[in-house]
């Protein structure tokens, strides 16, 4: 009696530990929100003097509107007025136009997550697991960086590697 007990504890021990996964299994977290495209409000501020303020013109930006991209440029250290229309500077125009010489793809992340999708299935021969994993991480297991041992590499063919840690003496 006490034997079958002790393995229905350890049966539902095990169940219970599986849990959701919704964090780290990517093929159930479908229904959340992109979280790259929530952009905060600016606070609002009250200025100096209200006679000094522009006219509302209706459908153009205001003071509170997001400018992930100026913001970024101004966090960089750059100069946000220095973009253009299209959000990118005059001196990377160039690169910009290199990098799209090809063309490109509207629905870019639509393509990558079919892509990725049928890859996985590719590589999961025996989707089976009695504990629940991170499928993603035991795909892409093989394509992943070990940065100590790529460290190493370069070091050894005379890189230098001056953000890394200095070397064992």
């Amino acid at each position: 009696m006490f034997g079958r007990c002790m393995i229905f504890m350890a049966g539902m021990t095990l169940l219970m530990s599986c849990g959701d996964g919704r964090l780290r299994d990517v093929s159930t977290n479908r229904s959340t929100p992109e979280e790259f495209a929530i952009v905060p409000a600016k606070p609002l501020q009250t200025p100096p003097n209200f006679s000094e303020l522009p006219a509302p013109t209706p459908g153009a930006a205001n003071r509170t509107d997001p400018s992930p991209l100026g913001d970024a440029v101004a966090a960089l250290g750059g100069n946000p007025a220095a973009l253009n229309d299209t959000g990118v500077s005059a001196a990377d125009a160039a690169l910009l136009g290199t990098t799209q010489r090809f063309g490109v793809s509207a629905g870019i992340r639509g393509d990558l997550a079919q892509e990725d999708e049928a890859f996985r299935k590719r590589q999961a021969l025996f989707n089976w697991r009695l504990v629940k994993d991170n499928e993603y991480n035991r795909v892409y297991q093989g394509q992943r960086l070990d940065a100590g041992a790529e460290m190493e590499r370069l070091r050894a063919r005379g890189v230098r590697t001056p953000s890394a840690p200095p070397e064992a003496q």
